[in-house]
């Protein structure tokens, strides 16, 4: 090699250049590669199978399936499941088959494969041909079929820390200092840090991004925060496992009445660049299915916020929506209707068409009248209180079958005592207040 070529520099991307070449380098994932942990166990002893890393972009499992095959002197084959078919994956097994000893073959996005693509790998698997490592962002046993996640083993990776993000960034500042001399204060690594969102790719262009935009000055915090101003800096993925999570935990705060939390998680969700009207359908549900008429204003005010954000947009917008969440949290919580109805379908579903009582059908024609349609039908407002007492709605099958159980909060206090007395049930005995 000559002189010339041996000085070039090196044109990978950073992230690609500090990338870890020894296990022991891989950061943030010792709890399944530090020491006597279930994976470095079995690559010390040389032994390796199938598997699954299964966690969020940026935290290693590209790199870490590299390293697992040159832990063992496994050849390594790498098949995309964006780009590849049936047709690449037959290509690598015959690859596999032709080479000696032990073969990788990492498929990165597996989630993305269809189950005949899935399928084509478990023989090979199964008679040993192949380690199968997959990569996924999704929950495997959502995405993979059963058949081929039955011969592979979980392992979950976790976003990365601050604090390792910090270490790792400082490393990779110091590789540009010596490559072109960059100055970076330590208060702009933090921000790095914190604006990756525990993604170490990301983390590394844009420090790359940074370093290539100050040029010959330093990299500060306020240089930072002009070159990567803008939303949606924070990990969001608009469908994934991420995404559900984050919506699961606003209607779960929302249902556990904690509106500083709801709160939380709404910005999270419009900072991500969730879709606002998604969000607004979401609350409204909450309002029906976790609050009911327990307090029939959460549903209106859910509805107008919607109605705000679609005539205001953003960021205006938002606040009516941030309103409804907050009114929903702090509001008497009732899922009884939710409950009641749930029940009656099952009634539909399980017992069928049950017959009208002939007092409920309709009477329009002699004939019906006939057939006793209508007959000891008592007119309500002809009652005393205006409320027949006693008669029966139901079919006979389903006599006496309670739906709804209102709760003793908000309005449904209330409704509680109206149905016992129209019932002719004694109200509950209270003890005194103190």
């Amino acid at each position: 090699m000559s002189d010339a070529s041996a000085s070039s520099p090196d044109t990978r991307p950073l992230a690609a250049r500090m990338r870890p070449t020894r296990i022991d380098d891989v950061v943030g994932q010792g709890h399944i590669l530090g020491p006597g942990k279930p994976l470095r166990r079995a690559l010390d002893l040389g032994q390796i199978h199938s598997m699954v890393l299964w966690g969020p972009p940026g935290v290693g499992k590209t790199t870490i399936a590299q390293l697992i095959a040159g832990c063992v002197d496994a050849h390594f084959l790498a098949v995309s499941a964006v780009l590849s078919g049936v047709k690449e994956i037959r290509a690598a097994i015959d690859l596999a088959k032709a080479q000696p000893g032990a073969t990788v073959v990492f498929v990165d996005e597996v989630h993305r494969f269809n189950k005949a693509q899935q399928d084509a790998f478990l023989p090979h698997i199964e008679d040993g041909t192949i380690v199968f490592v997959g990569a996924t962002t999704e929950n495997p046993a959502f995405e993979l079929n059963n058949a081929l996640l039955s011969r592979l083993r979980v392992y979950v990776l976790h976003s990365l820390t601050t604090e390792a993000l910090v270490d790792l960034l400082t490393r990779a500042a110091g590789l540009l200092t010596l490559e072109s001399g960059l100055r970076i204060d330590a208060d702009a690594i933090t921000l790095l840090a914190e604006i990756a969102d525990g993604d170490a790719r990301r983390s590394l262009n844009l420090l790359e991004l940074a370093a290539g935009y100050a040029g010959d000055e330093p990299v500060t915090r306020e240089l930072l925060a002009s070159v990567l101003a803008g939303p949606g800096m924070r990990r969001f993925d608009k469908g994934g496992d991420v995404f559900y999570d984050q919506i699961s935990a606003l209607h779960k705060s929302v249902r556990g009445s904690d509106p500083d939390a709801a709160l939380y998680w709404l910005a999270r969700m419009l900072d991500g660049g969730c879709d606002a009207n998604y969000l607004a359908r979401r609350i409204t549900r909450m309002a029906n299915e976790d609050i009911g008429i327990a307090d029939p204003r959460a549903l209106q005010l859910a509805l107008d916020a919607w109605d705000t954000y679609e005539r205001l947009g953003s960021p205006e917008g938002d606040l009516a929506l941030a309103q409804a969440v907050v009114y929903c949290a702090v509001a008497a919580k009732s899922n009884a209707v939710y409950q009641a109805f749930n029940a009656a379908r099952e009634d539909v579903n399980r017992l069928g068409s049950l017959p009208v009582p002939d007092h409920l059908r309709n009477a329009p024609t002699r004939l019906a009248k006939s057939m006793g349609h209508g007959r000891g039908y008592r007119y309500d407002h002809d009652e005393a209180d205006g409320h027949a007492a006693g008669q029966v709605y139901l079919p006979d099958a389903l006599a006496g079958r309670r739906y709804y159980q209102p709760v003793e909060q908000g309005l449904e206090q209330r409704i509680a005592e109206k149905l016992r007395y129209l019932r002719g049930e004694p109200s509950p005995t209270r003890p005194p207040k103190t």
